[in-house]
């Protein structure tokens, strides 16, 4: 992987702002307009959650580390900012986009073994002996659609290198971790740079309570859990807008939200005794923490903001996904347009 984010083809080719790519994605619509009437769709967030779940349980089965499961979601985002998905098998594409992404993040499948696991996935789309050559030509179809472009930065990396600067515990990494997985179901690595990515997923797993599991919970996009973000990032403006020399105004904004940001997590105990009633871990301290590191960094905190209100959105949205309607959906056009042959 190339070390440099900031001269990569990513940064330079693959991030849009929100409007170009509803624009890029209503271009493809309109130019098929027929199709897309003939054959509705679920929210495209829930057709990323059902890429989501195929490709894991591919992943699942082959030992498949999650770096190339993340690049596979990114490059199936890049294909389909280029081709209407109603003109292609997506369990064909799905397939592909995994294979060539074992491939580039140096854990590679025998396209063999790949065409196997997706016959067991899907008898219905490979059935045949032509498998194998069908996957080597939507590799190169997928290819030239991203212009070649097929080196991927994750937020992974920037977690891991953070764990020690900002205290996190392993529980904190771990929970950071599965938000990161969780950001790929939706338009954000298409968005935004993969360290804001990185830090926002950082701050939810510091302010969203997690269960006994260590995971986020179902309500995890509850309002509580947003307000003490957006009270933490505020923080943080407000701290590096004084420290630029805002004056008695940016310190009594600094001064309110950390305030609002204490009523939105467990209790702080006076100095000297032992941790109040009910809290076990310091996660008051470690918020505040985050937040003055993020004042003294040029850290883009109305993308962290963005990013935010993004995921707390999507996991709202995934409560209402079903996965019986969405896989008939894809199956519907996929067979009556004989894509499946």
């Amino acid at each position: 992987m190339a070390a440099n984010y900031w001269e990569s083809t990513q940064r330079k080719h693959w991030l849009f702002t929100k409007d170009e790519l509803a624009a890029m994605r209503a271009k493809l619509e309109a130019e098929d307009a027929n199709l897309v009437a003939s054959f509705p769709l679920p929210q495209l967030r829930h057709l990323n959650i059902y890429f989501n779940q195929q490709i894991n349980r591919i992943g699942k089965r082959l030992g498949i580390r999650q770096q190339a499961l993340a690049t596979a979601q990114v490059y199936i985002k890049r294909f389909y900012t280029k081709v209407e998905i109603r003109r292609t098998n997506p369990h064909h594409v799905i397939v592909t986009a995994l294979y060539l992404a074992c491939k580039m993040e140096e854990c590679p499948q025998h396209i063999r073994i790949m065409a196997n696991e997706a016959r067991t996935f899907w008898p219905a789309d490979f059935q045949s002996q032509t498998d194998v050559a069908r996957i080597g030509e939507c590799e190169f179809y997928l290819i030239s659609e991203m212009s070649s472009h097929l080196i991927v930065h994750s937020p992974y990396r920037t977690l891991t290198s953070l764990q020690g600067e900002l205290g996190l515990a392993q529980e904190d990494v771990n929970l950071a971790w599965s938000v990161i997985n969780d950001h790929y179901m939706t338009d954000l690595p298409l968005l935004y740079p993969p360290h804001v990515i990185a830090l926002t997923a950082i701050l939810l797993a510091l302010v969203l309570r997690q269960d006994p599991s260590g995971r986020l919970p179902g309500t995890a996009a509850s309002n509580s859990g947003l307000a003490a973000a957006s009270a933490a990032l505020a923080q943080a403006q407000a701290r590096a807008a004084m420290m630029a020399g805002g004056g008695q105004t940016v310190s009594g904004l600094a001064h309110q939200s950390s305030s609002g940001l204490q009523a939105m997590l467990p209790p702080q105990s006076p100095a000297g005794e032992g941790p109040a009633e009910g809290t076990k871990n310091p996660r008051m301290a470690k918020v505040h923490r985050f937040a003055a590191w993020l004042s003294d960094s040029n850290i883009d905190i109305e993308a962290m903001v963005d990013c935010t209100q993004e995921l707390i959105s999507f996991y709202e949205c995934h409560e209402q996904y079903n996965d019986k309607n969405t896989r008939e959906q894809i199956n519907r056009f996929v067979k009556a347009r004989g894509l499946d042959k």
